[in-house]
């Protein structure tokens, strides 16, 4: 009979030892890839905004291996959606406990095995409907206990979605849904907002049980307020409204007409938010006010329009702000989420909010106070403007780090990439005013750099050490200014006023577009009939916003005009147009100056910017000390470097991710690829030609022992092929 090994009293101890020893490494060795590390729980990685992973699997040794390790269609190209056209891809996917969840390009809400990319489940919020596209840049997770919550947006509705599920959460809000429009009206006044666009391009952010988000509405003089809401996250209701255009009694009233918050909208956060946990405060960035390029309606410095901002998260109470434009007149919006981090200043370690701008500067601010860690100069800037205008004499001028952009254009800067093409672009210099970047837009025509340019809505990178990585573009735009009374040269119809009043700003007034964003309405009947294009007009497509405010006699007579089947002019003056608010005390507003041509990029005869390279760059910039470490070109013309051209860059929509493998990831670029830069040095170590544009920012994250990179390839934009993938990278 075999005995039972008996075990001496000393060795039993000591193994006992050993194996709590042992356990506890193993805890600690848990605790390094722990799910805080391996997960890419928020829209910026965490809520700090910093797009930072301590993941280094995938380092600058082995990246060169990576490989496509699968593929999510959303099947939702023009052949297979309902709207028969093409919407790119913008969504930076979160991932939670194993789970990918992203948005396709009509909007519609996945989940999928993070490992494997098989589909989990997909929720339609426009089920039986036709669909509303606009971009959508991410969501928001919510969890407590078992109750775990996706939060997002579509069209003009707030959703809660079941996070295993894939179903509605019915006790939240309506059915599951909350409406945008809830607490942006003043009821008692008489002002609705009710039929004006409102929609969320970029999620919000979650504090305890407080979902905080902002908006994105219409540029024109149609613009919804863009105020701040926090709703529970449990029940849907509106918890606070911070008012960025502020109420009689209220901060910063006295910065605009007595009634502006009557007539007056924008001054809205569509680029996202960030969170500092502790102090329980959120950070972001509004927009200018409505309407763009003109102001003299709204006389002031109009805050709290073109700020960075510090909330208390539980009640909308400000804690400070920090304006970085006075009066805008140039659509410089904060149009990249803020990013929170920490760096030593004269010796002393400084929690900062870093806000990048579309004008290519960066802010270092004290996170509980606002100020700026480095000097910022204010100067007198011209104030000769259009008619009635009251351009704010004084702006800002930070001093380091030093601008990532240009800042003016000078005849030095013209492109010399071939005698034809600088001698189309210096008669147009010529013909225009250029010069300063704070000229008011005029009648003759103005050349401005930071309009879609300097930090776009991708955002950056910041890695422990407070390096931060930025791409930019480098980008001129022609932009003209017309006297709506100008047309009243001849009788038009009511169809013609209704165009130049809402779609001549972007479309310009003869129709032709600018580019793919805005595009020719010519020979709309060619691709549109009358059914499609009511349904565009009140419910809104990509950047453009819905116009349900028209009435349904209005939109028909808007629809003739565009298809050339309207009958003979009906008034002499847009200011008969059934539109044209007489009251002045409430939506819509008219300005009486509007783009003339629309917003347009300028660009030589061969379809290249019209200034010298670089065009797009990638940024090291140590905020320690507000010095550059390095700036490279990022993205190229193929054709162009065939030609031995120097690499030029290209415009980029989509931002970076840093790792602790030293690694910055970012596709973003006009030429369709993904690459990993060297952090250190700027250099490219791996590139992937992508099956079509990545214009979203990548994450990263590890999911079944392995470390991913995934990216939405979803092209279209700016005349690229379409594309519809999620594509996930990893090492064999």
């Amino acid at each position: 009979m075999i005995q039972p090994l008996q075990i001496q009293k000393p060795l039993f101890n000591y193994m006992k030892k050993f194996f709590f020893l042992l356990s506890g490494f193993v805890i600690m060795i848990a605790g390094c890839v722990n799910k805080g590390d391996s997960d890419w729980r928020h829209y910026g990685g965490n809520n700090a905004g910093n797009r930072y992973s301590s993941l280094k699997d995938i380092n600058a040794d082995n990246v060169k291996n990576l490989k496509i390790v699968w593929t999510y269609n959303t099947a939702e190209d023009s052949a297979h959606n309902k709207i028969g056209r093409n919407i790119e891809i913008q969504c930076q996917p979160i991932v939670v406990n194993d789970v990918l969840y992203g948005t396709t390009p009509l909007l519609k809400l996945f989940a999928v095995n993070a490992t494997t990319g098989k589909e989990l489940w997909k929720f339609d919020p426009f089920e039986g409907q036709e669909p509303k596209p606009h971009p959508s840049r991410g969501v928001a997770y919510w969890e407590s206990a078992n109750d775990k919550r996706i939060l997002y947006t579509a069209g003009s509705f707030l959703y809660a979605i079941n996070a295993l599920t894939g179903g509605l959460i019915k006790e939240f809000g309506n059915g599951g849904m909350v409406d945008l429009h809830e607490g942006l009206g003043h009821d008692s006044l008489g002002h609705s907002v009710t039929d004006l666009s409102v929609k969320a391009t970029s999620p919000g952010i979650v504090y305890k049980d407080i979902l905080i988000i902002g908006s994105s509405v219409s540029e024109r003089g149609d613009a919804a307020p863009g105020y701040i809401r926090g709703f529970n996250t449990r029940t849907g209701k509106l918890i606070w409204v911070f008012h960025t255009i502020p109420l009689p009694g209220e901060a910063g009233h006295e910065t605009w007409p007595k009634d502006a918050y009557k007539i007056f909208g924008g001054a809205n956060s569509w680029a996202g938010m960030v969170l500092d946990e502790k102090r329980g405060a959120v950070y972001f960035g509004t927009g200018s006010p409505s309407s763009d390029f003109y102001g003299g309606d709204r006389a002031g410095q109009n805050l709290f329009a073109n700020c960075i901002l510090s909330l208390d998260a539980s009640t909308g109470k400000m804690n400070w702000y920090f304006q970085t434009i006075h009066h805008d007149l140039w659509d410089r919006d904060m149009a990249c989420p803020p990013n929170l981090t920490t760096v030593k200043h004269d010796g002393i370690m400084v929690d900062v909010v870093v806000q990048a701008t579309k004008d290519g500067l960066i802010y270092v601010l004290d996170r509980d106070k606002g100020t700026s860690l480095f000097p910022v100069e204010e100067r007198a800037v011209p104030t000769a403007g259009l008619p009635g205008e009251k351009p704010w004499p004084v702006q800002k001028f930070p001093m380091k780090p030093a601008p990532l952009s240009r800042q003016v254009l000078t005849d030095d800067e013209i492109t010399n990439l071939s005698p034809e093409a600088n001698a189309f672009v210096k008669k147009r210099f010529i013909a225009t005013k250029s010069g300063d970047k704070f000229m008011p837009p005029s009648l003759e025509g103005s050349l401005f750099f930071a309009i879609g340019g300097g930090a776009e809505w991708g955002g950056n990178a910041i890695d422990p050490s407070g390096i931060l990585y930025q791409n930019v573009n480098e980008m001129v735009w022609d932009i003209s200014m017309t006297d709506l009374n100008s047309l009243n040269s001849e009788l038009m119809s009511q169809g013609k006023k209704l165009y130049l009043t809402n779609c001549a700003a972007c479309h310009g007034v003869d129709k032709k577009g600018t580019s793919q964003e805005y595009p020719s309405l010519i020979n709309i009947a060619d691709r549109s009939d009358s059914k499609q294009l009511h349904a565009v007009i009140k419910n809104g497509r990509g950047r453009m916003p819905s116009f349900q405010h028209i009435s349904e006699r209005d939109k028909s007579a808007l629809v003739g005009f565009l298809l050339n089947k309207e009958s003979k002019p009906l008034a002499k003056n847009i200011a008969d147009s059934s539109l044209v608010n007489d009251k002045k005390d409430i939506f819509p507003y008219t300005p009486p100056y509007i783009l003339k041509s629309g917003l347009n990029r300028f660009f030589d005869p061969g379809g290249y910017p019209a200034i010298k390279p670089p065009w797009g760059t990638l940024n090291a910039i140590d905020l320690n000390t507000g010095e550059y470490l390095w700036k490279v070109p990022l993205g190229e013309f193929p054709e162009l470097t065939k030609k031995g051209i120097p690499v030029t860059g290209t415009e980029s929509y989509g931002g970076p991710i840093v790792t602790a493998g030293d690694l910055i990831f970012i596709a973003a670029t006009k030429d369709e690829r993904m690459r990993a830069f060297d952090k250190k040095t700027g250099k490219i170590v791996w590139e992937y030609q992508l099956p079509a544009g990545g214009f979203a920012t990548p994450i990263t994250y590890r999911s079944g022992g392995k470390q991913y990179i995934v990216i939405a390839a979803g092209g279209v934009k700016n005349g690229h092929k379409p594309g519809g993938n999620y594509i996930a990278f990893a090492l064999p």
